[in-house]
């Protein structure tokens, strides 16, 4: 009895019923499968965990088996009915779920951006029958459920984002892409198309010398096949149907070339797909919202552009928090 007792406290934990410290928004987190998780694997081993700040607050999070939509509602007078789900990175072995995720969602809602952090599966072959899907189930699913929800939540379900950073970008160009692929039966048919992609610093290849070796690995194996390494490369993936992008790299990424960006980006062109591209002499790999330098203003020129497509006022407020 006791051993079931902190089983059921351990599923409401890494269900978003119970957050840890720092994890806290406006809303509780949605889980994305209430009903069981397509694919998985029970491991009771794989326990999820976090890392903290000096302050305690969650920096970090390894080792999810039960994704969740953390949701960030803007102030009423501000909302907009335009909705960004954020992927944050870390090489598809954690979630830089602060830097990538919460900050960045507090930033979306003073432009009047509703904004939900995807705490989506990490790949693991200890809980899913095909790793190389999970996460695209994870945000397939996302954007389904922001869809079916858009009225309890307020938006125009013609403007839902996905906005995603290094392997999180590759996760957002995958369903940029990806869509339409059954990875799993829906259960309410819902399009999972993004109405617009931000793609900030992200893997796209999966081809050696371009990619990120580490979330080639964690997502794809070992030895992955020619076929499946084509079909993870997303900018050979690119069809006229591939949502308007914007992009954002540093040219000098150690981490993840940014080749990787500028593929993408020939592919949309290729295609006559819309597309902006903003690449930095100086930033490295990981700079969120920026750092210094001129990536730092990378997020004013994000807004101009959710400025132009419609997507939000010209009276949104600029600030980071």
């Amino acid at each position: 009895m006791k051993h079931c007792i902190k089983r059921s406290a351990f599923l409401l934990l890494i269900c978003g019923s119970i957050l840890p410290v720092g994890l806290q928004a406006q809303e509780k987190a949605v889980p994305l499968w209430p009903n069981g998780v397509p694919g998985a694997i029970e491991s009771p081993e794989y326990i999820e965990s976090y890392t903290y700040d000096a302050s305690g607050e969650v920096r970090g999070v390894r080792q999810i088996s039960r994704p969740t939509l953390i949701p960030f509602i803007p102030e009423p007078a501000t909302a907009n009915g335009t909705a960004v789900l954020i992927c944050p990175g870390g090489g598809y072995s954690h979630l830089a779920i602060h830097k990538e995720g919460y900050k960045v969602a507090r930033w979306l809602n003073t432009l009047g951006i509703t904004a939900f952090v995807l705490k989506y599966r990490m790949p693991s072959d200890k809980t899913m029958v095909d790793k190389s899907v999970g996460p695209l189930q994870d945000v397939q699913e996302a954007v389904r459920t922001v869809r079916r929800n858009s009225k309890k939540w307020n938006l125009d379900g013609n403007k839902i984002g996905i906005l995603g950073f290094s392997a999180g970008g590759h996760l957002a160009s995958t369903l940029s892409t990806h869509y339409n692929d059954a990875v799993y039966v829906p259960g309410v048919e819902y399009s999972a198309r993004p109405d617009f992609s931000i793609l900030v610093y992200p893997v796209i290849s999966m081809e050696d010398g371009v990619t990120h070796q580490g979330s080639k690995k964690s997502l794809l194996g070992e030895v992955p096949s020619r076929a499946v390494i084509e079909k993870y490369s997303n900018a050979r993936q690119v069809s006229a149907d591939t949502p308007p992008t914007f992009l954002v790299h540093a040219t000098d990424d150690l981490a993840v070339p940014v080749e990787n960006s500028i593929e993408y980006y020939k592919a949309l062109k290729m295609h006559k797909v819309p597309a902006e591209m903003h690449l930095y002499e100086e930033g490295g790999h990981g700079f969120g919202l920026g750092v210094s330098g001129t990536n730092l203003h990378w997020p004013r020129d994000l807004k101009q552009w959710l400025l132009a497509r419609g997507y939000i006022q010209s009276d949104s407020v600029y600030l980071f928090s």
